[in-house]
């Protein structure tokens, strides 16, 4: 390192001593050159009647000259500036220099991210004129993956542009550089998390809860709708729609089936952008993982008091409390379970293991200091949308059970990305409009034949999340892109 440092310094000197010379050889000659014209000059104006006066005014000139010149040689020099000594500020390894932080931001606020993907032929030099089409319009890549195909490369990045740059005019740019089917929109700052990063944070996720499966293909696929048809409908009747163990492409790549470990399929829908094998492949190992490792629910469980000041515990539910929920719909009217279930009321227990399982989305559980179960708490995945529902037992109705178990389910659909919920009950339900105006959320209300649909926004309760996360110095879930994807859901109704 000391002798690298030692021929850089004598380069560097040298360098400097053979410009010198030339400048002053430069210098000379056209002094040799001046003098040469101001003694014809002279020579022919000494002959004159004003000779002398002319010579005299003609030294003032070139003397002022000669001063104006060295004046603004030092002022403007392009000279670089002398190496900062060790630790000051500006030098290498030493304090940042007065106001280089403030630039960096000044010059990164006039910019916007974007992810594109485009298609580039595979062969030497694609990608570097690509690149080198981006720098023109002083596009930088931050991050860039790589998707082979048996004709071409899929290229992805995520560019930081000028924010006046317009979409329209980097696709233009990309496609004079060869890139072809190039798809474009709007990143975030969630988006710098690095590949491998953000696929152990999802495998990490899947891992503890079964139910997180829908939510982590979404999050590694990006927009798209996720659906999981089980192999047997509520009603008894079977699917007609199956995948392969190894999974399947279908619709030119734009629809992929994954076996489901639960039964069934798993269908994802992209439209837009067709799956490439990566991709493919990516998703199929996730659902690997989590069929290896079975039926799982976080166990944790939470003790609430009552305003009465009865304790109950709120906990996560699956298939295993199938026994105790029926138990609670032989406790419960059949006026409450008609609030619920909208249709007969036979048809209840029916529905029961497929609103448990948390394939389809997750639902808590109340139980009493006795152990009894008395309350469960919907939050069900419905295609692009996500739908709360509750049932209290009567003898447990008016006392807050509903409202604290609302209160629970919004913030799990906050965790999950969404940007609404909604709730489907009769005009006459007051407890469930009156949970829901507790939220104290814009709610939109639809009303037809006696049906209710009540519908809560949840882009400020998101917002706030993420301001409080930015506050305390952690970052926020990064399924907020969902807010603007699609859900994951399933393939049939959740009530009768």
């Amino acid at each position: 390192m000391t002798q690298m440092t030692e021929a850089s310094v004598t380069s560097a000197k040298r360098t400097r001593r053979q410009h010198h010379w030339r400048r002053d050889l430069v210098e000379l000659a056209a002094l040799f050159t001046a003098v040469a014209v101001a003694d014809a000059i002279a020579n022919a104006i000494a002959h004159g009647p004003d000779g002398p006066y002319l010579l005299v005014v003609s030294a003032v000139v070139l003397v002022a000259t000669a001063a104006f010149h060295t004046w603004w040689a030092r002022r403007h020099s392009h000279a670089p500036p002398p190496p900062a000594p060790p630790g000051a500020p500006g030098a290498p390894g030493g304090a940042p220099a007065a106001g280089r932080g403030e630039g960096v931001e000044d010059a990164r606020a006039g910019t916007a991210l974007w992810r594109m993907r485009t298609t580039v032929r595979d062969e030497p030099g694609s990608l570097a004129a690509l690149c080198g089409a981006l720098a023109e319009l002083r596009v930088d890549i931050l991050t860039l993956q790589t998707h082979p195909l048996a004709d071409g490369t899929v290229d992805e990045f995520l560019l930081r542009a000028p924010a006046p740059l317009q979409a329209s005019a980097l696709t233009r740019q990309v496609a004079a550089a060869g890139g072809s089917h190039t798809w474009i929109e709007r990143a975030d700052a969630h988006d710098l998390v690095d590949t491998p990063t953000r696929v152990l944070g999802m495998a990490t996720r899947t891992a503890l809860d079964a139910a997180e499966l829908p939510l982590a293909l979404r999050q590694l696929l990006g927009r798209c709708t996720i659906r999981s048809v089980p192999a047997v409908s509520p009603t008894g009747r079977r699917s007609d729609r199956a995948a392969p163990v190894e999974g399947a492409l279908e619709q030119d790549d734009t629809v992929m089936l994954l076996r489901d470990p639960y039964g069934g399929v798993l269908t994802v829908e992209r439209p837009y952008l067709p799956f490439t094998p990566s991709e493919f492949a990516r998703a199929r190992a996730l659902v690997e993982l989590d069929a290896r490792l079975g039926p799982r629910v976080p166990r944790s469980q939470d003790v609430h008091v009552l305003p009465e000041g009865d304790e109950i515990t709120v906990r996560r539910a699956d298939q295993d409390d199938a026994k105790a929920a029926r138990a609670m719909h032989d406790r419960c009217s059949d006026h409450t379970l008609g609030l619920r279930y909208h249709g007969p009321v036979a048809d209840a227990d029916r529905y029961l293991n497929h609103l448990l399982s948390p394939r389809f989305g997750r639902t808590l559980a109340v139980e009493t200091a006795s152990g009894r179960l008395v309350a469960l708490g919907h939050l069900l995945w419905d295609g692009d949308e996500t739908e709360v529902a509750l049932l209290v037992e009567d003898a447990w109705q008016r006392r807050g059970i509903g409202s604290e178990l609302l209160r629970r389910l919004i913030g799990l659909a906050v965790d999950a990305g969404c940007d609404s919920v909604y709730a489907v009950t009769q005009a006459s339900n007051t407890g469930m409009v009156a949970a829901m105006r507790a939220l104290r959320l814009p709610l939109d209300y639809q009303i037809e034949e006696g049906t209710l649909v009540i519908t809560a926004r949840l882009d400020a309760l998101r917002a706030e999340r993420r301001k409080s996360a930015e506050r305390h110095g952690r970052s926020t879930p990064r399924t907020d892109r969902a807010a603007d994807t699609g859900r994951a859901g399933q393939g049939t109704p959740h009530h009768p």
